[in-house]
């Protein structure tokens, strides 16, 4: 198992998975990140943080801590 924080700049992946718990969990859910739903990584930032993907047609960064929770394949 890989997470979204692992993936390289370029890359496709699909969501296999969210960890976490309740109000994190529902903030990735409601930008749009959810089971089954395509993301390509388009940059990393220098140290890591935050990584930037397109998802549903749209450009979203997330934080380390969040990309960390995505489990993908």
């Amino acid at each position: 198992m890989r997470t979204l924080k692992e993936v390289k700049i370029g890359e496709t992946v699909k969501v296999s998975k969210i960890n976490g718990e309740g109000p994190i969990k529902r903030r990735i859910m409601d930008m749009g990140v959810t089971k089954g739903i395509e993301i390509y990584v388009r940059k990393v930032a220098p140290l890591g943080d935050p990584v930037e993907v397109t998802i549903r047609g749209y450009e979203l960064s997330l934080r380390k801590e969040d990309a960390e929770m995505i489990v993908v394949e």
